[in-house]
This record gives structure tokens, C-alpha cells and sequence, in this order.
């Protein structure tokens, strides 16, 4: 297996070498790419090295730092973490200015993920030498796990998923897998770690509580006095978030808006493409279909009732459900698997999803049945459940005692975690 893995991996490197001149060009890797080709200088020493790849995960990221206790009683415990996206790098940036300011032995450097190159990683790994990596939800980058065996950095997968579909991807060479295998795997499932131990071996898989309620419990709903948001909408506005829309869904939601704006002139729509470079074409989608829009970097005043607000701002999702009436999550309109219809509940809003929420199974069915959350089979489903919100908005007061009450069995995720981090730490 040894030669077969160098083989692998010289073909990796160049596939690597060979992208580099597609990947300098890209709008999002541009951000950063002094750090991602590590051109720019190499993170400091660590003793944790944590992954998340986007800005969910980095704020899960931030959650685990909440919890973890320095093991270290002379020095300060060292921790690298690292993103791929523009969003997750400000996220780290300020969980770094939480953790570094709250005295409690933590140490916190942001810095982008390195491009997945051996060569690369190697450089990395040798010079950060972390005593362990955690990798959050499903990161397996070859390149990364091969640099951590050299290095004898152990590594824990946490809050991992895996569907049928990417495990028969990973099949695919699961002898590659086999050998670059975590030393411990924490799913959130037992089908996600039955998953796991197919590829990995389940000695190493167990399962734990998802982090997201750990998130969910921290969170408390956004008093409008202190909402940054407050003045962009007048008292008693209706106000409708599209959260989280992904391309495959566009066309769905550009409907959506033209109905609810047909239904309900007057309200107000605040839309949060998944993705920043979808603003443009979003500009064009709603000028096709005659609908009023002002971008949110350009709006200081009030908006104007039956208006569409473009989210071109990262970080105001969570404001934005505190004031909003009732929410749509999306990712859910087109076969994706669903965004994190958890948040508007942190801030006492129902939220509404289609009928594609299965990345999301983990929350449990009951979320439904307890109408914590509502799921329509389709746009006009999903526009008339909008609409009931709208007419009969449920108390937020109401909505937040339920919501702490499901939540109150399933938290402790992030202490496990911690747990298996802090034993890999003080036992190298």
C-alpha cells in the first residue's frame, strides 16, 4: 500500500500543480490566496489545528473554543483555525477577538486553509506541528490527513455527516481512505456512523450530539433596541427573510418574491443568496420579473413597504430573523438537503422550508409535529404557510420557551468534543 500511496499522491500534487493557474483566477479563492499557497508566510505554531470549512462551521468552531479548557497549567494551549471561504475567515476573525480576550488560557489565530497539495501541506503541517487537528462535519482532504500522519498529528472528525452518495464516492478508493483514516470519528447518527465505519473502519466511529444545539442554547433572541438592523424597518413592518437560497432554487424563489410581493404589497423581503457572487445575477432575476429592489450596502434609511432588499452583507442573518415576521430557509426548494432552518428559532421565528431538509434529519422529525418548524411540498406550499405567518405571527416568547424545551436533551456536543480534544492534547 505504501508505493500505491506515494503513486497516489505524486498524481495528486501534479493535478494540483496543474490547477494552479484556474485556481489563482477564481473570484473566491482570490481572497486570501497568499495564505492558501502560504506565499504569504506560514501560520504560527499550534498546538490544535481546527477545519471548518465555511462560515457554519466556523461558528462551530467558535462554539468548541467556548468549551475548551486549557490542559496545559504552565503555558497557554495554541490553536490554529482555518477556513476556505471569505465568510469563515470573518467569523474566525471574530472568534479570535472573543477567545484572545477572554483570559482563559486560549489562544486563537485565523488563517485560510492551505491549498490541499502535498507539497503544500507538508510545509504546513511541519512547521504549525499541531499535537491534534479537529475536523468539523465531513473535510476529508487527502493532502491534509496524509501531512498529519507524517507529522503524528492525531485527528478527531466531529459533527460529521456523510450521505449515501459521497460515501460511494469515497468507496472508490477506500483503501486510500483506509490508510488516511482519523483516529476518531464522532457522527452525529447512527447511519452516519455506520457511514463512517464503512470507509474508515468502525472501530474508530462513535456518535455524539450535533454542536449546532450547543449554538442554538448560547444564542437568545435580538431585543429590536439592540438589533443593528432596527432603523432599515419602521415598527409593526411586515417582514419576510428568504434565507440561505441556492442557485438550484433561483428560479423558485424568484417566483416566491414576485408572489408574496403580488399577495402582500406591502411587505418588506430581505433575500440572502447562499452565496455572495449570485448578487449580480439576482439583480438580474428580479429586474426581469419587475420587482422593486434596493442592494442592503446602499440602504441607511427605512426601506420602503413592498420593497426586496439584496443581501450584499455578510453577518446580518441572525438580526435580520429577529425582526422578521416569518422565514424561509432555503436550500430546500431544489433537491440540496436544506440550510440551517435552526436559526430563525434562536430568535423565536417559525421558520418555513420545503421539502428538501434531509441534511437536517439529525434535528428529528418532531421539530414538525411540534410546529417548531413548518414544511411545504413546493413553492405554493411554501408561500401559503408564509402567508398564514404573516396573517397570525406566533408569539416569539412562545416559539423560544418551546424551542428551549426540544433543545434541553440534546446538547453537550461541544463538551464532548472537548473531551476527546483535551486527552489527544495532554497524552501525545
Amino acid at each position: 500500500m505504501g508505493a500505491f500511496l506515494n503513486t497516489a499522491f505524486k498524481v495528486y500534487d501534479l493535478a494540483w500543480r496543474a490547477a494552479a493557474p484556474l485556481l489563482e483566477n477564481n473570484k473566491r479563492l482570490r481572497q486570501g490566496l497568499e495564505q492558501r499557497t502560504l506565499e504569504g508566510g506560514l501560520p504560527a505554531r499550534a498546538d490544535l489545528w481546527i477545519q471548518g470549512a465555511s462560515g457554519g462551521e466556523c461558528y462551530l468552531t467558535w462554539e468548541v473554543l467556548r468549551h475548551l479548557e486549557n490542559p496545559f497549567p504552565d503555558r497557554p494551549c495554541n490553536v490554529l483555525a482555518t477556513t476556505n471561504t471569505k465568510q469563515g475567515m470573518e467569523i474566525l476573525e471574530r472568534a479570535a477577538e472573543d477567545i484572545n480576550s477572554s483570559r482563559r488560557g486560549i489562544t486563537l489565530q485565523a488563517h485560510y486553509f492551505p491549498f490541499d497539495a502535498p507539497r503544500i501541506m507538508r510545509k504546513a503541517l511541519a512547521h504549525v506541528a499541531p499535537r491534534a487537528a479537529l475536523i468539523l462535519e465531513t473535510e476529508i482532504w487527502p493532502g491534509f490527513l496524509r501531512a498529519c500522519k507524517e507529522q503524528g498529528t492525531r485527528i478527531v472528525l466531529a459533527n460529521g455527516r456523510m450521505n449515501p452518495r459521497s460515501l460511494a464516492g469515497y468507496l472508490a478508493a477506500k483503501g486510500l481512505f483506509r490508510e488516511l483514516a482519523p483516529d476518531l470519528v464522532l457522527a452525529l447518527s447512527e447511519r452516519d456512523a455506520l457511514r463512517f465505519g464503512t470507509l474508515f473502519g468502525h472501530d474508530r466511529v462513535q456518535t455524539m450530539p450535533n454542536i449546532k444545539f450547543d449554538r442554538m442554547n448560547s444564542s437568545s433572541a435580538l431585543a429590536r433596541k439592540d438589533n443593528p438592523l432596527k432603523d432599515m424597518l419602521a415598527p409593526g413592518t411586515d417582514f419576510v427573510v428568504l434565507g440561505s437560497v441556492r442557485r438550484e432554487e433561483e428560479r423558485e424563489v424568484q417566483q416566491l418574491v414576485a408572489d408574496l410581493h403580488r399577495t402582500s404589497p406591502k411587505t418588506v423581503i430581505g433575500l440572502f443568496p447562499r452565496h455572495m457572487e449570485r448578487i449580480e445575477r439576482w439583480k438580474e432575476l428580479l429586474d426581469l420579473a419587475g420587482l422593486p429592489w434596493v442592494l442592503r450596502s446602499e440602504q441607511n434609511d427605512a426601506v420602503k413597504p413592498g420593497t426586496t432588499v439584496l443581501w450584499d452583507a455578510f453577518g446580518e442573518m441572525i438580526p435580520a430573523y429577529a425582526l422578521a415576521s416569518t422565514a424561509f430557509v432555503g436550500g430546500s426548494l431544489a433537491p440540496l438537503g436544506g440550510q440551517n432552518f435552526l436559526e430563525p428559532l434562536t430568535c423565536g421565528v417559525v421558520p418555513v422550508v420545503g421539502p428538501s431538509w434531509h441534511n437536517f434529519s439529525w434535528v428529528g422529525g418532531e421539530i414538525f409535529d411540534s410546529g417548531l418548524a413548518l414544511m411545504g411540498n413546493g413553492r405554493e406550499e411554501v408561500l401559503a404557510l408564509l402567508l398564514g405567518q404573516l396573517a397570525e405571527p406566533p408569539a416569539r416568547k412562545a416559539v423560544l420557551s418551546k424551542v428551549r424545551a426540544y433543545i434541553k436533551q440534546r446538547r453537550g456536543g461541544a463538551k464532548t468534543v472537548c473531551k476527546h480534544i483535551a486527552h489527544l492534547l495532554i497524552n501525545d
